[in-house]
């Protein structure tokens, strides 16, 4: 694909956007704005800033470091909602993707017992070795992994089971933990599963899509006070990012999505671990299964923070205990369909 012509930014503020990002297969929307020059064609100076985990991300967009970010939709329900003691104005004008993720087991857990989690149960009560509880981990206590993994667990009748135990970890250091036994399963976005599925000591028990059909992923949050004093650029970083969002989806570009996230300053992964999901087929360890819906990044109303979409969270974070009655909020104040009709409408 040619990138298109990259014109000297002629309405950007002198400060450029920071914009932080997660190293997972999912920021390819970014990565894409960035090296095809989408945000400079929208007359933008944007600096991408690549974040250790989630809860960086909601520290730089609480603190104003960060003017916007590639996020878990927990984290703008946290500063928005005031979850955890934290609360900043924020807004979501784009939904990024849906899907990307998956629940990889360890060889604790091995298929032959487990199936598809319809055999948990009973390895967990007549087989279990361990002298500890069977350990899951995800990325952050408000992110649509900590969800999946309650749902699945609720699927096969597991939700609050007393042998199974949820632990927070960065999802880069998930594989070395399962290889080494330090965990046995956890839920995570791309190339992580990846990484355990072809080293051989993972297979991969459901995708996202499998446990929830069309679930909402990431979204870019966005500052009030870039909204506040900067408006014209936050529709315009939307569209950029949209734009790049249909080009994600092509399946004729996705080769060349491979190499761009490759790279040192984008995920470091290599092409081997990102193809396996950007690809035809994912390799999950217990078959070969069809990836083309593995990631959605665009498509029907898929990028519109609509409060349907924040509305699966806020269920699915009720349902985990980690949401309290009392958390209660204006959520199309933070989910903006407005700012997103916007940048629709420059993009035609």
């Amino acid at each position: 694909m040619v990138a298109p012509s990259r014109p000297t930014p002629s309405s950007a503020s002198a400060r450029p956007i920071h914009l932080g990002f997660v190293a997972a297969a999912d920021c390819a929307p970014l990565i894409v704005a960035r090296d095809l020059g989408l945000f400079r064609k929208h007359g933008l100076d944007v600096r991408l800033s690549r974040e250790a985990g989630w809860a960086t991300v909601r520290d730089k967009i609480y603190a104003g470091e960060l003017d916007a970010a590639q996020a878990v939709t927990g984290v703008a329900l946290v500063l928005g909602l005031g979850l955890g003691g934290l609360s900043r104005e924020v807004s979501v004008p784009l939904m990024l993707n849906a899907h990307g993720n998956a629940l990889t087991l360890g060889e604790s857990l091995p298929h032959k017992s487990i199936g598809l989690g319809e055999g948990l149960a009973s390895f967990l009560q007549h087989r279990w070795r361990k002298n500890q509880a069977c350990t899951f981990a995800v990325g952050h206590r408000y992110s649509s992994h900590h969800i999946l993994l309650q749902a699945w667990l609720q699927q096969h009748g597991l939700h609050g089971h007393p042998q199974i135990q949820i632990i927070f970890l960065p999802p880069p250091l998930m594989a070395a933990n399962l290889k080494a036994g330090h965990i046995d399963g956890y839920c995570a976005a791309e190339p992580w599963n990846s990484q355990a599925i072809l080293g051989g000591y993972g297979w991969a028990v459901a995708t996202s899509a499998e446990i929830a059909s069309h679930h909402p992923e990431k979204v870019l949050v966005v500052t009030s006070d870039l909204q506040r004093h900067r408006p014209t650029e936050v529709i315009s970083l939307t569209a950029a990012l949209l734009e790049a969002c249909r080009i994600c989806q092509d399946p004729a570009f996705r080769e060349d999505l491979i190499i761009m996230l490759a790279k040192p300053d984008a995920t470091g992964a290599s092409p081997a671990l990102l193809r396996n999901s950007l690809g035809p087929i994912f390799r999950s360890g217990r078959g070969d299964l069809d990836a083309s819906a593995f990631h959605l990044f665009h498509g029907s109303d898929l990028n519109s923070p609509s409060t349907d979409k924040a509305s699966w969270f806020l269920a699915g974070l009720r349902h985990s205990g980690l949401l309290p009655d009392s958390a209660v909020g204006n959520i199309t104040r933070i989910f903006r369909t407005d700012l997103f009709q916007a940048a629709e409408h420059a993009l035609q």
